[in-house]
C-alpha cells in the first residue's frame, strides 16, 4: 500500500525527520488557506498522486504569492497528470500539498528497501538527487552506495559514516545526519514499510538536512498491525478491480494482455504467465485465488477478470493441495453459467480430488476446454484466443 507525500512527511516527522512545513488541500480555497497559514514568501504547490515524475509533468510549481497559489491550484485540481510512472492514461489530481519554499544548496538521493535475498534492509544513497535512480545506476554506478543493514542490530555508527561519506556530508550537516538517518530507519522498521524513498534529500543553505519529497510503500501483509496506516489508504489512486479483489482476499494485478489468468499460488501464477508468453500470448492479469478459495470467491474472480474489456479468453490453472479441485470446478462452472461466459475457457486441474473436478466440468454442458498439463493449457488458450 502506498500513501501520499503529505502523509509520508507527517509520518516521518513523528520520527524526528526534518521536513518542510505544509498542508494538504482538497480545494482551491483549502490551498489558499494553507498558503496563508504558512506565511511565505515562497510556496510550492504539489499535485498529490501515487506516482513519481510529477515535476517534469507540471505537477510541482514554485510560486511567490497567494494569487499564484490560487492560480496553480485551479490548474492542477482535476487535471490528469501523465508521468513515466502513471502510464499514458495518467492520474487525476484530487488533492494538493502546499508547502514552504526551501533554500536548496544540494540535492541528494536516499532510499530504504527490503532485500529479500539477505533478509536485511538495503539503503541506497547517491549524490545524484532529483534524478531517476535507474538512470544514475546505468550511467554512473560508482555514484551509488548500496548498504545492507540487519534489522536486528539497527543502524550503527559505521553505517551512518559510510552514508555520510557517500553523500559527501561533513561538519554540522554530518552531525545532523545521525538523527535524520536513524529516524528514517526506525520508521521503516516499526511501520513495516516496504520502501521509503527521499528524492530529493536536500542540504539547505544553512547546512541542515531536509526530506524535500517522500514516498512510502507498506507491506500489505503487515497492515493488520497498523490500523492507523490503513486509514491513510486512498482508494481513488488504485485500480478499481484491484480494490474489489482485495475485498475478497484475491491477489489481483491488471496487466496489458488479453488472456485472463486464475491460478492458486503466486509461484504457479508467475509460471503460468511465463508459459503463456512462451506460447506467444500475453497475460491480462496476475490473479492468485489462494489456498482456501470458495465457490463464491472463484465466481468473484471471474467477474474481476471479465471486467477487463481486453480479455479474450481465460486460463484456469489449479494445483489442488489444500484447495480441492472439485471446489474449483464447481466455482468455474457456476461462474461460467451465471456470467453467460462466451469467451474461450481453458482449465487445467491437478491434485486433490482432480477426477471429481474433471467430472464436474465434463458433465456441466459448458464449452470448457480441458488441458492435461500447463504446457497444454497455455497452447490451447493462446490458440483459442488467436483463433477467436
Amino acid at each position: 500500500m502506498n500513501i501520499h507525500e503529505h502523509q509520508a512527511k507527517a509520518l516521518l516527522a513523528d520520527y524526528g525527520v526534518n521536513v518542510a512545513k505544509g498542508h494538504a488541500a482538497f480545494s482551491v480555497d483549502d490551498a489558499v488557506r494553507a498558503a496563508e497559514a504558512l506565511g511565505g514568501p515562497v510556496y510550492v504547490v504539489k499535485a498529490q498522486i501515487h506516482a513519481g515524475g510529477r515535476g517534469k509533468a507540471g505537477g510541482v510549481k514554485v510560486v511567490k504569492s497567494i494569487d499564484e497559489v490560487r492560480s496553480e491550484a485551479e490548474k492542477m485540481l482535476g487535471m490528469t497528470l501523465v508521468t513515466h510512472q502513471t502510464g499514458p492514461e495518467g492520474k487525476e489530481v484530487q488533492r494538493l500539498y502546499i508547502e514552504d519554499g526551501c533554500n536548496i544548496a544540494r540535492e541528494l538521493y536516499l532510499s530504504l528497501l527490503v532485500d529479500r535475498t539477505s533478509s536485511q534492509v538495503t539503503v541506497i544513497a547517491s549524490t545524484e538527487g532529483g534524478m531517476d535512480i535507474e538512470e544514475v545506476a546505468a550511467a554512473t554506478p560508482e555514484k551509488i552506495l548500496t548498504l545492507s543493514i540487519d534489522p536486528a542490530t539497527g543502524m550503527m555508527p559505521h553505517h551512518i559514516r559510510r552514508i555520510c561519506t557517500q553523500l559527501e556530508l561533513t561538519g554540522a550537516t554530518a552531525k545532523k545526519a545521525t538523527s535524520f538517518l536513524r529516524g528514517i530507519f526506525r520508521a521503516f522498521c516499526e511501520k513495516d514499510a516496504a520502501m521509503i524513498e527521499i528524492n530529493p534529500l536536500v542540504v539547505t543553505g544553512d547546512d541542515d538536512l531536509m526530506a524535500l519529497d517522500a514516498k512510502i510503500g507498506f507491506d500489505d501483509n503487515a497492515l493488520y498491525r497498523h490500523p492507523d496506516i490503513l486509514e491513510l489508504r486512498d482508494l481513488s489512486e488504485e485500480d478499481p478491480a484491484e480494490v474489489r479483489a482485495s475485498e475478497f482476499d484475491l491477489n489481483y494485478i491488471k496487466l496489458d494482455g488479453d488472456i485472463g489468468c486464475m491460478v492458486n499460488g503466486a509461484g504457479l501464477a508467475m509460471a503460468t504467465m511465463d508459459i503463456i508468453k512462451l506460447e506467444g500470448g500475453e497475460p491480462a492479469n496476475f490473479l492468485d485465488v489462494g489456498g482456501s478459495a470458495t465457490k463464491e470467491r472463484v465466481t468473484e474472480a471471474f467477474k474481476i477478470i471479465l471486467s477487463d474489456d481486453n480479455v479474450k479468453g481465460i486460463l484456469v490453472n489449479i494445483f489442488g493441495g489444500i484447495m480441492r479441485c472439485d471446489i474449483i470446478a464447481e466455482g468455474v462452472v457456476s461462474a461460467a453459467r451465471d456470467l453467460g461466459l462466451t469467451k474461450p475457457l481453458v482449465v487445467r486441474l491437478e491434485g486433490t480430488n482432480v477426477e471429481e473436478g474433471k467430472a464436474i466440468m465434463a458433465n456441466s454442458g459448458l464449452s470448457i476446454i480441458a488441458a492435461d498439463n500447463l504446457a497444454d493449457a497455455a497452447h490451447k488458450i493462446v490458440a483459442a484466443v488467436k483463433g477467436a
